[in-house]
């Protein structure tokens, strides 16, 4: 985790929030990228749904919660709303193919 800043106001908080949302909507964006290639090598709908991928991925974002000192059940609650959203993409994405 980055060195926290230390705010003087509420205008600093909500301005440190701010630039931290587009972050984390460029690195979704990024994911996103990522997920629609994978669809190109995925044979089957099972591919696409890949239990076990997605609860090794789940299993992981759980330890690096708690590393950064994050929920983790806020991050794995996350995770799985992203994961079931590219999860249903890919899937149209495979199936048009």
């Amino acid at each position: 985790m980055n060195q926290i800043q230390t705010c003087n106001s509420l205008d600093d908080v909500r301005a440190n929030i701010d630039r931290i949302d587009a972050q984390l909507v460029d690195l979704m964006a990024e994911r996103g990228a990522y997920v629609a290639q994978a669809a190109q090598f995925k044979k089957n709908a099972d591919d696409v749904k890949a239990s076990a991928r997605v609860n090794a991925v789940i299993a992981k974002v759980r330890r690096l919660a708690e590393t950064s000192h994050a929920d983790p059940d806020l991050i794995e609650a996350v995770w799985r709303t992203m994961i079931e959203h590219f999860t249903k993409a890919e899937m149209k994405d495979f199936i048009r193919r």
